[in-house]
């Protein structure tokens, strides 16, 4: 029984003001429970049904089925490969069996329907917020349409992910999947530009289907944001197979970057491959970033014709053709001022393109489309949403540093760290603060620290108190051993 209590992470709830003391079940006898610090926080409490039924171990399972099956059907699109009603409304099927097996497993489990992390307490917030900007939109339509779609279901994908990946076996499927699908993505860019098949603007790979890969350039930041992961795996497994497999995963995701083109992706991945060279050579940290720095010159030396100006048009617009990037340009500005002349709840979700736009276009920046659509306080709990987990991840890589070698954390930490940073610099030129990829990233980061949090009895908390820095407070001791997570 034991044992398959071991796979549950211990659930932690809110503690109440005035709340009556309560008596906890203690496993083993000889293991006193003891009150923890008054850090607002207390072990939820724990029925004789609840530790002698051996289910516990498998808490939410149908959930992450679910959840795993849904995030599979996002990424391949079947109604792209088999277009039929039954298939374009897949997803939304499983997502409300996912929902149905959630809400009742988590009331019985914890009592409550999420934890409240404080990345869940600002991801509610944020949906809150777009939810009030609806009925002052200048298209009250076109801001539900754009609040019913993606973005409220990235919102509860995230909530299920959180309550549902309690062991590390489940965090490690979705992070081969989401590898997987870079992986294959990578595959197919590589096979088009072979084959001439560049359908955009002449000399690019096109994106796959009409889903979150529809775009090219968010294909590329997908493949930018699991790049790390794939690193983080690399140096993380001990196997000289499963090192040369990762490395073949990594090295192909960077030449599918390259061959798509995409400014922002290239620029989020030379960022993020500097800062997983410092944080994984910290001897020769120097040496390190003149090599990446050397390699990102030499990839663009070595890259298909016109890619060195494609990039240099970052700075100089009149290096690109098209005029994407002065157009970019323009639209940054414009929403820029926009935002400021509407601060509170913004002009609508979805509404910048249609009514706002200088050329019918997109902001081309999460963060502006963020305030201009929906208002300077969206804007903080969307920027607080991404910063936390990064800051708590940099907390549990140095606390996991001098045992990397042992530590199943450690590169982990750091890849979802530099995935996050990837993602924060590539997304300053696409919109893509209602698509999914932040909300994945965010909760793979969440599922991570509640594991080492529950394995190693700390609470990795924001310590405001001195310097705004990081550092872990000793949790009370286990009331079982359901903190540790399977290997």
């Amino acid at each position: 029984m034991t044992g398959r209590l071991q796979k549950s992470y211990q659930p932690v709830t809110r503690s109440r003001a005035k709340r009556a003391a309560s008596v906890l079940v203690t496993v083993p006898p000889k293991s006193p429970v003891e009150q923890k610090p008054d850090n607002g926080f207390v072990p939820a409490l724990v029925s004789n049904s609840q530790v002698s039924n051996p289910s516990l171990g498998s808490a939410h399972k149908l959930s992450f089925v679910a959840l795993f099956l849904f995030t599979l059907i996002l990424y391949v699109r079947p109604s792209d490969l088999w277009p039929s009603p039954l298939a374009n409304s897949i997803a939304l099927v499983v997502a409300l069996v996912m929902i149905g097996l959630y809400v009742p497993t988590q009331l019985l489990l914890e009592g409550t329907l999420t934890a409240r992390p404080r990345e869940v307490n600002l991801v509610l917030l944020f949906g809150l917020t777009g939810l009030f900007s609806i009925p002052l939109a200048l298209s009250p339509l076109i801001a539900w349409n754009e609040f019913t779609d993606a973005f409220i279901r990235g919102i509860v994908i995230f909530t299920v992910m959180v309550n549902a990946v309690r062991t590390e076996n489940r965090l490690k499927a979705l992070l081969f999947l989401a590898i997987a699908s870079g992986v294959w993505l990578s595959g197919q860019v590589m096979n088009d530009y072979r084959l001439g098949l560049t359908t955009v603007e002449s000399y690019r790979a096109g994106g796959r289907g009409n889903g979150m890969f529809g775009n090219t350039n968010d294909m590329a930041l997908h493949m930018v944001t699991i790049l790390p992961i794939a690193i983080s795996f690399l140096f993380g497994s001990r196997g000289v197979i499963r090192k040369i497999l990762f490395g073949t995963f990594a090295a192909t995701m960077v030449a599918a970057i390259v061959l798509s083109y995409s400014r922002g992706a290239f620029v989020g991945m030379i960022v993020l491959l500097i800062f997983m060279a410092l944080k994984l050579a910290r001897q020769h940290r120097v040496a390190i970033a003149l090599a990446v720095v050397g390699l990102g010159a030499a990839t663009v030396l070595l890259a298909p014709d016109n890619y060195g100006g494609r990039l240099l048009s970052i700075f100089i617009p009149s290096l690109d053709p098209g005029g994407s990037a002065d157009a970019r340009r323009g639209e940054l500005f414009r929403s820029l001022y926009l935002a400021i002349r509407h601060p509170l709840l913004g002009v609508g979700m979805g509404n910048y393109q249609p009514f706002m736009s200088n050329r019918g276009q997109v902001t081309h920046n999460a963060y502006t489309q963020v305030a201009v659509e929906m208002g300077m306080t969206a804007l903080v709990c969307y920027t607080l949403f991404i910063v936390t987990p990064l800051r708590k991840l940099g907390q549990i890589a140095r606390e996991t540093f001098e045992t990397r070698g042992n530590s199943r954390y450690y590169y982990l930490s750091v890849g979802l760290q530099a995935s996050l940073l990837g993602f924060m610099v590539s997304s300053f030129f696409l919109s893509v603060a209602y698509f999914w990829y932040p909300y994945y990233l965010v909760g793979y980061a969440v599922c991570l620290r509640r594991l080492y949090e529950a394995e190693t009895g700390k609470d990795v908390v924001i310590d405001r108190r001195r310097d705004r820095k990081l550092k872990a407070i000793p949790a009370a001791p286990s009331i079982t051993n359901a903190g540790a997570v399977t290997r």
